[in-house]
């Protein structure tokens, strides 16, 4: 097992234990425990959002594209790190930051517009542009608004 807070020591860099990595893993452990890095989920992705993450195991890249929940990537794997298609995905959701345009006072709902499952609405305020509320209770967590948002305000994590 990969112990990403001592690779952290050599390398200087931050590790994002909250990364995303694929939906259905059944849990981080696993992954790096069992995932050969072969790369087969990346080239099966039909979003193209799975790409080499922290010590070459597969991560999911929300700047990219949304997750489609097509299964694809569990289906092509060799290894046995997948749920069935029929339990959640993941337990993810949406954060908007205070970088968001809104908060600026800058008419934006590319996120808004962007959600299928319709988990972000927008409250009006007075003296300010309608701001953006994320119910975390219908977000899937597919990061459809992480692409779109121009500041790059929209972050999407693990929920414990």
């Amino acid at each position: 097992m990969v112990d990403f807070s001592k690779r952290r020591l050599f390398t200087r860099q931050l590790v994002d234990s909250d990364a995303i990595r694929l939906p259905w893993i059944i849990s981080a452990e696993v992954l790096t425990d069992l995932c050969t890095r072969c790369g087969q989920c990346l080239t099966a992705c039909e979003m193209n959002i799975i790409v080499h993450g922290d010590g070459g195991f597969p991560s999911v890249d929300f700047a990219l594209d949304e997750c489609t929940f097509c299964y694809q990537c569990a289906e092509v794997c060799p290894a046995p790190i997948f749920l069935p298609q029929s339990e959640s995905p993941w337990q993810a959701t949406a954060s908007i930051s205070q970088r968001c345009l809104a908060t600026q006072n800058v008419e934006c709902r590319s996120c808004g517009d962007s959600c299928d499952v319709m988990a972000i609405h927008f409250h009006l305020a007075a003296g300010k542009v309608a701001q953006p509320v994320i119910n975390t209770d219908e977000c899937n967590g597919c990061g459809a608004c992480v692409s779109v948002c121009p500041t790059d305000a929209i972050k999407v994590t693990r929920i414990e």
